[in-house]
Formats: structure tokens, C-alpha cells, sequence
């Protein structure tokens, strides 16, 4: 029987909150900037991990838009999404429903065209060539405001297959939920799926407007709702999903240590819980880091980790033929039933 750590490691898995731009590593930062003749304030790729060392959410959100600045061309959102597509394929996150931000580009002049087009291409050779499902969710920066978001919503709808979802993103105190109201309605009129942000640093009240004025399918974070009893009741009968990101939590101050994160007492309560990422680049760790930090520190057994990796396929916005099948093949698994090979080899940059 395998150790519960390389369990984790080759275990089949989904990530549901994955910020694009927050998978941009220095080396690929520092190789874009130059490309583009992008001048960085930062002389060494050391230099640029020394400052993730954040306060709050905001003093993250500062450098992670220092960082976008790169990405100014087609190229850059392909290579940018097909490095984290890579990464995937050797953690085996079979699905992945990935956030971009495309007003961090818009307002700098990049085209809409040149974000979307990137990232859906290397998603696309992802699936073609890994294997890897993925879905694509467009997020407002909530302190931009409603109309702006309106404004995003519409030209998005040019692209509609691509893009299979909105969500909402930012800074989100002195943002509710609730003054997106009319765009998250013009969304789900087209088809899009919704997710919000909520509940990170704001409080419970954000994620009963998320659910209640946007009609959410699932809440990003969500990690607050513990301090309402009511809400608990809502979210554990209609099992509605949290996408919880626990390094995120713990580099952004939300809590003091991994040892108080609130996520093994979700379990118990009976929240549909998952593990995710965040911006894995600022944090410390992709989503495999996450589950390996939850495990050591929260003491979470085999029976947890199973049940953290189905949750992640149950909240996911597969079919619900694939999420049985995924369902079944991650018991198999765990039961010893399945063969995944760490070591496989990996497919290079197709368009290099």
C-alpha cells in the first residue's frame, strides 16, 4: 500500500479555483518581460519571491497586477495557461475550471481577443494532447464595479464557447456581492454558470448575497461561514459547494497558521468542501502543496483526503456521468485498484 502522501501526489483530482495570472512563476515572468521588452523592477527571479510576503489580500492583489503586466500578446496567455497545464499533468488534475481576469489586461490596452484566444488555445492542445478537461470562468474585478463588469459581460458574449462561466474577483471588502446583481442576471440569461468569490475576508453576510442575489452554484472560499449557524444549515442541506484554498488562507493572513484553518472543521460539519490552489505562484504551492499541508498539519486520514478529491469532481461542473466515473475511479484508487504512473512522460510546448 502506498503512503498517504504519494496517494495524494498521483490520486486523480479536480482544481476549481485556479487564478491563471496567479500561476505566473518568476522564470516565466522574467522570459515574457523580455520577449515583450517589458522593463521589471526586480533584478533576479529571487528578488521577485522575496516580496510574497503579503499582509492582506490587497498587498497581494498590488504585485499580482505588477506581475500581468506582462502579458500583453497571444503568445504569452498560451504559454502562461500551457506551463500550469504541464504542471497539472504531473499532479494528475484530470479537470481543472480555471479563473482569468480579463479587465487586468483590458484596461492596459491588451485585446479581449488576445486573452481569451491564448488561454482557450492551450486549454484546447491540453485536452488534446494530456487529456485534461478544463473549463473556462470569466471573473469581474469587483472593485472596478458594476458597470465596468457590464461592459466585460458583453464583450465576453462574442466568445461565448468558450467561456463557460462568470465569476467574481478582487478585492472584496467594501464590494458585495449584490451590486453585480444585474450582470450575474445577464449571465445565467446566456447560459453562463456563476460562481462568487465570498466570504474570504468579507464576511457571512457576502456569501448569503452571493447565493441569494447571484444564484451562485458555488462559492469561492467560503471559509467565514462557520461564524453563522444559519448559513452552515443552508450550504450542508443543499450541499453547495466551497472551494477552499488553504495556503492562500494562510499567506493572506485570513488565518494565523494551517494548524487554525478552519477546513477540517468544515468536513466535520459537513460542508462540501474542496482544495484548491488560489494564485499558486504567490503562495507556495500548487494544488497537490495544498492537500499535502491540509494532511500534515490538520491530521486528516485516507477517509478525508478521499473525501476532499470527490468533492472535488461532486462540486465540479462536469456531466454527472463523469462525475460518477470519476467518483468510482478515485475509490478504485485508493483501494489499490487503479495504476497511475508518476513518471510518464510529459508533452513539451506545442507552440515552440
Amino acid at each position: 500500500m502506498l503512503d498517504l502522501e504519494t496517494l495524494i501526489l498521483n490520486a486523480p483530482k479536480a482544481e476549481l479555483h485556479i487564478h491563471i495570472e496567479g500561476s505566473l512563476e518568476p522564470e516565466l515572468m522574467f522570459e515574457i518581460a523580455a520577449r515583450n521588452r517589458i522593463p521589471l523592477p526586480f533584478a533576479t527571479v529571487e528578488e521577485v519571491r522575496s516580496c510574497y510576503d503579503f499582509r492582506d489580500l490587497q498587498s497581494f492583489l498590488d504585485i499580482y497586477y505588477q506581475g500581468a503586466r506582462v502579458l500583453l500578446q497571444e503568445r504569452d496567455f498560451y504559454d502562461l495557461t500551457w506551463a500550469y497545464m504541464l504542471r497539472r499533468a504531473s499532479e494528475n488534475v484530470r479537470h481543472a475550471e480555471i479563473f482569468f481576469d480579463p479587465q487586468t489586461h483590458t484596461d492596459r490596452g491588451v485585446p479581449f481577443e488576445a486573452v481569451v484566444k491564448g488561454i482557450h488555445r492551450a486549454l484546447a492542445d491540453g485536452e488534446r494532447q494530456l487529456g485534461l478537461t478544463s473549463k473556462l470562468i470569466m471573473c469581474f474585478l469587483r472593485h472596478l464595479g458594476a458597470g465596468a463588469a457590464m461592459d466585460t459581460l458583453d464583450e465576453a458574449l462574442r466568445y461565448g464557447g468558450m467561456i463557460a462561466g462568470v465569476g467574481l474577483d478582487s478585492s472584496e471588502v467594501g464590494h458585495p456581492p449584490g451590486e453585480f446583481k444585474a450582470v450575474f442576471e445577464k449571465a445565467r440569461d446566456h447560459g453562463l454558470l456563476a460562481v462568487a468569490h465570498a466570504g474570504e475576508e468579507g464576511p457571512p453576510a457576502y456569501i448569503w448575497q452571493a447565493l441569494e442575489e447571484l444564484k451562485v452554484s458555488r462559492v469561492d472560499h467560503g471559509v467565514r461561514c462557520l461564524e453563522d449557524p444559519r448559513l452552515i444549515e443552508k450550504l450542508v442541506a443543499e450541499q453547495i459547494p466551497l472551494t477552499v484554498c488553504p495556503l492562500s488562507n494562510v499567506r493572506l493572513r485570513v488565518v494565523n497558521s494551517m494548524a487554525e484553518h478552519p477546513l477540517k472543521r468544515m468536513l466535520e460539519a459537513g460542508l462540501c468542501a474542496t482544495v484548491n490552489s488560489d494564485d499558486p505562484a504567490y503562495f507556495g504551492g500548487y494544488v497537490v502543496e495544498n492537500y499535502l499541508a491540509v494532511y500534515r498539519e490538520l491530521g486528516l486520514d485516507e477517509d478525508g483526503i478521499r473525501r476532499l478529491i470527490k468533492n472535488s469532481f461532486r462540486a465540479s461542473f462536469l456531466s454527472e456521468k463523469e462525475k460518477e466515473e470519476l467518483a468510482v475511479e478515485v475509490d478504485s484508487y485508493f483501494s489499490g485498484g487503479a495504476d497511475t504512473d508518476p513518471d510518464s512522460p510529459r508533452t513539451e510546448n506545442p507552440a515552440a
